[in-house]
């Protein structure tokens, strides 16, 4: 009897116990398939999501990016959009490697547009491993993007946009061929070098950072094609590389000036990457693209680096022998130069090197077998020669008075 009472005691307990967590298991499942997209996409969630696309349509970029920080469904779905065909109709400009736009202004609004594209990206994917952050940038790449990133992430987004845009086989190509036999893939290699890795940073650090990665892979002849592909004067008709003219003619500052200025990046830059050597050996490598230039090409490009390199250059010929050749750049340095370059730096390698004297019996055999024309150029260049040891005598006089 006991044992009944005890039976039906604990039988009628246990289905009550059941029919309540079955009760609280549909109510928890009802309450977590609604509270749930409310909390994390809000109102939005009773709006068809080609609403919510259209409302994305009327903010500009930095609201979208601010608004991509509400939740993880709300960047997901902004991340959707961006991927759509209308979304990157609007968001990737097209013409943003135009080289005829109309003003500066436009060119300045492209830009901004792009560092608040970055900033969108950056948060739309801020929780996302770099891979995976990576696969939404595709060609985009701008110093919004990467502020703040470690060394290493920098390099591992070089190495996944030379995986996405084949540029290392585009730069093979470029450096194997004839110079000016791939026109348009060496505009294509400049474009993207300077549009999207190069220009714009506000520190020189990030710039030589993405310029190291260029060029360091390569061996220091190549190096010196990339560099001239880059920086190198270009036709003002349809922006592509001119290589004839450093060998041809004079050319003026304007033309040399990417190239001086990426060599001061180089050379400036704290990094063990480059030292002077290195640089140096570059800038003599470049003075042979695509053969050998003008000599007044040659001292013009070493006055815009700066005496720094101009002197290390010197230096260099001068320790190695070279003293023909450094004697042949300090006549055109002087020819060139007039008040831009160190007369001390001169005046010092002059002390070193006894043979730099030499420069009459020099000239003379320059124009040993030239005809009666090319005296006019030989009176300009004895003229500089003249005017430039009289600085030097000046300069030497004032020094020896102060002492």
């Amino acid at each position: 009897m006991a044992s009944r009472i005890n039976t039906n005691f604990t039988l009628i307990p246990n289905r009550k116990l059941r029919r309540s967590n079955r009760q609280t298991s549909c109510y928890s499942k009802t309450l977590g398939s609604g509270f749930q997209p409310i909390s994390t996409f809000g109102n939005f969630k009773a709006l068809p999501l080609e609403i919510f696309q259209i409302i994305l349509k009327y903010l500009s970029v930095k609201d979208i990016s601010m608004l991509s920080m509400v939740s993880k469904t709300v960047s997901q779905h902004i991340i959707n959009y961006i991927s759509t065909s209308s979304g990157s109709k609007r968001l990737l400009l097209q013409d943003f490697h135009n080289l005829e736009l109309p003003d500066r202004r436009q060119d300045s609004a492209i830009l901004e547009h792009y560092r608040s594209l970055g900033l969108l990206f950056k948060r739309c994917t801020l929780l996302l491993p770099t891979k995976e952050r990576l696969k939404y940038i595709h060609k985009i790449l701008t110093e919004t993007l990467t502020a703040g990133w470690d060394e290493l992430e920098c390099h591992r987004v070089y190495n996944f946009l030379c995986e996405l845009t084949n540029l290392c086989r585009k730069m093979q190509m470029a450096v194997c061929s004839k110079p000016g036999s791939a026109r348009k893939l060496e505009l294509r290699i400049r474009l993207f070098c300077r549009n999207v890795l190069l220009d714009h940073w506000t520190h020189q650090s990030d710039s030589a950072f993405w310029l190291t990665r260029i060029l360091k892979p390569w061996p220091m002849v190549n190096q010196a094609r990339l560099l001239y592909i880059i920086f190198g004067p270009i036709s003002p008709q349809d922006g592509q590389v001119v290589w004839q003219k450093m060998i041809e003619e004079p050319t003026d500052e304007f033309s040399l000036k990417g190239l001086a200025d990426a060599i001061k990046l180089l050379y400036d830059a704290s990094t063990k990457e480059w030292t002077a050597d290195d640089v140096i050996s570059l800038v003599d490598e470049l003075s042979v693209v695509p053969r050998e230039w003008l000599l007044e090409n040659n001292a013009r490009l070493l006055m815009l680096s700066g005496n720094n390199i101009c002197f290390t250059f010197m230096a260099s010929k001068a320790v190695n022998g070279r003293t023909i050749e450094l004697a042949r750049l300090i006549v055109f340095l002087a020819l060139v130069s007039k008040n831009n370059i160190s007369l001390a730096s001169c005046l010092t390698l002059q002390m070193l090197v006894k043979k730099l004297f030499t420069f009459q019996s020099i000239l003379a055999g320059t124009y040993r077998d030239e005809d009666d024309r090319s005296f006019l150029n030989l009176f300009h260049l004895v003229h500089a020669q003249a005017n430039f040891h009289k600085e030097v005598l000046y300069l030497t006089m004032n020094t020896s008075l102060s002492a």
